[in-house]
């Protein structure tokens, strides 16, 4: 139990030297997304932006999101990077479900060249779910990069953009601080501390009253 604590204060110790990095990265200049092949590691949580033109027709909506009690969709569109054959997938936010789930919520996209700003990230996004296979139409349970390139056939950087500007399109976008989750760890670390403690403590009584017969 002793052992199984500090291997839990170890993991907060590595999560903690994780989130400064985060916060270092996010304060410094906004970067350019180019249009060619990046590695997710040189721009994953950085201030990036991109130039380009939204792909409507490749949208999907990302199911079983939550925000503030309240089910919806996060909706994620590709942008065409200036003139390449280089998309970026562009998180744009959060929308309400509609009553009716078989109808899925009107999303309105500016058409046009535009400048798409906020946070590098990976463009992998998973929780539970039943089949690998499980997409339907432009709903996805998942958001699988490889999954989304051979399904659309477009050539795609590694990160999405998770969209900070303040555009009045009706999307909520207040992304969670990467938050290092340390403090999850320290807890478990000391119920597992306790936990010993308490074993000690019994099989010291023990110990006492056998001593006494």
């Amino acid at each position: 139990m002793v052992q199984l604590g500090n291997w839990q204060l170890s993991r907060a110790q590595e999560k903690e030297s994780r989130q400064e990095r985060l916060d270092r990265l996010s304060q410094e200049p906004t970067i350019t997304l180019p249009d060619h092949p990046v590695k997710l590691e040189d721009f994953q949580y950085r201030q990036v932006e991109a130039q380009g033109e939204y792909v409507p027709g490749y949208t999907i909506y990302l199911d079983n999101k939550i925000y503030k009690g309240i089910a919806g969709y996060q909706i994620v569109t590709p942008l065409r990077i200036g003139n390449s054959e280089m998309h970026v997938l562009v998180n744009r936010g959060w929308i309400a479900a509609t009553r009716d789930r078989s109808k899925l919520p009107e999303v309105t996209t500016p058409g046009g060249k535009i400048l798409v700003s906020g946070i590098a990230t990976t463009a992998m996004q998973k929780t539970l779910e039943l089949s690998p296979d499980q997409v339907s139409g432009r709903v996805w349970e998942n958001l699988d990069l490889e999954r989304y390139r051979s399904s659309t056939g477009l050539k795609l950087q590694p990160v999405m953009i998770l969209q900070k500007d303040q555009a009045n399109d009706g999307f909520v976008r207040e992304w969670p601080r990467p938050d290092s989750g340390s403090a999850k760890n320290i807890g478990y670390a000391l119920q597992w501390f306790a936990m010993a403690l308490a074993v000690l403590i019994i099989y010291l009584v023990l110990s006492v009253k056998r001593e006494r017969y």
